[in-house]
């Protein structure tokens, strides 16, 4: 427990601060779920548009700080690499 004054100021700033980034992170995982499923149901073309939206939503959480810059692009790397791999797999 917080003892000064300031202290129990901050407990106060981090919760907002927590709530606030807790709604970004919620809807990052979303996007990534919803694009996901849609690449391993077969749906190409929906699932790039949703793919970009998870992209988005990644990066305007990097750029506020809520996730590091290198985490987001490793997200987007994972979630690419599975589009690219189903789409060469439709072709093929």
């Amino acid at each position: 427990m917080p003892n000064t004054k300031s202290a129990k100021k901050q407990v106060r700033v981090i919760e907002k601060r927590h709530l606030r980034n807790k709604s970004a992170q919620s809807l990052c995982k979303t996007n990534i779920a919803k694009a996901e499923r849609l690449i391993f149901s077969g749906d190409l073309e929906l699932a790039q548009e949703a793919a970009k939206i998870a992209i988005s939503s990644l990066d305007g959480a990097a750029q506020k700080g809520i996730i590091h810059a290198n985490n987001a692009a490793r997200r987007k790397s994972r979630l690419m690499k599975k589009l690219n791999t189903a789409q060469v797999q439709k072709v093929s």
